[in-house]
């Protein structure tokens, strides 16, 4: 197989990925089809409107915004972590906030929205296409595989309760995400020598984490209802 072929197998499959976590939220929550088909057509303009962004965007702007990535990271990973907790807890006490709480996993935010332009971007150079047919491209896969995983996950007829599971472990997940990648990627470049580690941002990450979850847990060990 080409190197071009197998490049755009992984990008197609970075935006699946992308559609299934967001059919996770919505197929979860307490929506209506037409919300989910709403929602998901969303994600379809958006990724046009980033097709017609290609080659405009320039690189130290894309430099900047991956330079924040990793507060906004774990920020998001935060917010995932409480709202789990949150919708868990009022599901318990016959309350269902799922309407409100899937946001964190489904719609679009500035980490999601950052990696599928990257996508679209590197879509665009590995098939030599337009930007526009990209976005198409790229709209079309992120809306079949989101409305197919909403409409699966709907049918599993689960609760509340597993989306807010479904959100603690994605958010569990991110935060070793931005912990270990960094990580090995300090060790790959790792010398005999010793050299000087700038721990700024991870130290304001954690910190960001660390206010966030035991906010969770201040919630999670009040009163049931």
């Amino acid at each position: 197989m080409e190197v071009i072929n197998v490049a755009t197998l992984g990008i197609v499959s970075t935006i699946l990925v992308f559609g299934i976590k967001t059919g996770l939220g919505c197929g979860f929550a307490d929506l209506r089809k037409y919300e989910i088909v709403g929602i998901c057509s969303s994600y379809f303009v958006i990724s046009m409107i980033m097709g017609c962004l290609v080659g405009t965007v320039s690189r130290e702007f894309l430099e900047k915004i991956s330079g924040v990535g990793l507060l906004f990271h774990v920020l998001l990973a935060s917010l995932m972590i409480i709202a789990g907790i949150y919708t868990q807890k009022q599901w318990n006490c016959g309350c269902d906030v799922s309407r409100r709480t899937f946001v964190f996993l489904s719609l679009p935010c500035p980490v999601c929205l950052t990696a599928l332009f990257i996508a679209t971007t590197m879509l665009a150079t590995a098939l030599d296409l337009s930007g526009i047919v990209i976005g198409v491209v790229v709209g079309s896969v992120f809306f079949f595989s989101a409305v197919v995983s909403s409409l699966t996950f709907r049918r599993l007829g689960k609760t509340p309760e597993t989306l807010g599971s479904v959100m603690m472990f994605l958010g569990v997940f991110y935060v070793l995400g931005a912990v270990l990648v960094p990580a090995h990627m300090q060790a790959k470049t790792m010398t005999i020598l010793p050299i000087a580690v700038n721990t700024g941002d991870t130290l304001a990450s954690f910190a960001v984490l660390s206010i966030f979850i035991a906010a969770g847990f201040i919630l999670y060990r009040r009163e049931k209802c």
